[in-house]
């Protein structure tokens, strides 16, 4: 039989779980990375001194491997004393990761500021933080949510490498039923179709919040 009905509904459970894995590692990878970028490009603006540091490290991370990065943290940083359970490596990698790309992406976001803005700022002599809280950011972060939102659902995809460190995400658990029960057909195709409902799902609600700050804006 190339596909059984009934394996199906009983490995479905078992993918259920793992899913729900996969799901945390993308949910905590972005919130890093999201975060840590913003970080990054503010420090860059607001502390010009650390642009060209700052700079190096993004284009280090963004040009080594994902799955390097993966290994070091959870093979290397021991030998530092820094010890970490297979899942919270892998979360910082992938959000570390990503959070080189989404640091280019708020750039650009603040670079499509008007100068104009940035001057009277400081002609009335607000403080960094004051300009990039109230006036810079929440008119550069509708623009770049779609961009944001593609590097979400690039994050979730990679969440398979997790499997690299013994992670019992969505693509390991359905490998370990394969090489258990020899029928590959149904836990890949099952994994596949799950990863293409949640990106798609992913991308339909990321539209959904461009809408509802374009209309904030827009007001």
């Amino acid at each position: 039989m190339i596909w059984d009905w009934s394996f199906t509904f009983q490995i479905l459970p078992v993918l259920a779980h793992a899913a729900v894995i996969s799901i945390e590692a993308t949910l905590l990878g972005f919130v890093i990375a999201a975060t840590l970028g913003l970080v990054l490009a503010v420090i860059r603006i607001a502390v010009p001194w650390t642009a060209w540091t700052i700079s190096v490290l993004v284009e280090l991370i963004r040009s080594t491997p994902l799955l390097i990065q993966i290994f070091f943290i959870y093979f290397v940083f021991p030998k530092f004393g820094l010890v970490l359970d297979a899942f919270t490596a892998g979360v910082i990698a992938i959000g570390i990761h990503y959070a080189a790309y989404c640091s280019e992406v708020y750039r650009a976001g603040f670079d499509n500021i008007h100068r104009g803005q940035w001057e009277a700022s400081i002609a009335l002599n607000l403080s960094s933080w004051t300009t990039f809280r109230d006036i810079i950011i929440p008119q550069a972060i509708p623009p770049i949510v779609p961009a944001l939102g593609n590097y979400l659902v690039a994050l979730f995809k990679e969440t398979p490498l997790l499997s690299a460190i013994a992670v019992l995400e969505l693509m390991q658990t359905a490998k370990i039923i394969g090489s258990e029960t020899f029928r590959y057909t149904e836990p890949i195709t099952l994994v596949g179709l799950f990863f293409l409902a949640m990106s798609l799902v992913s991308a339909a609600l990321i539209r959904a919040l461009e809408r509802f700050l374009n209309r904030r804006t827009a007001r």
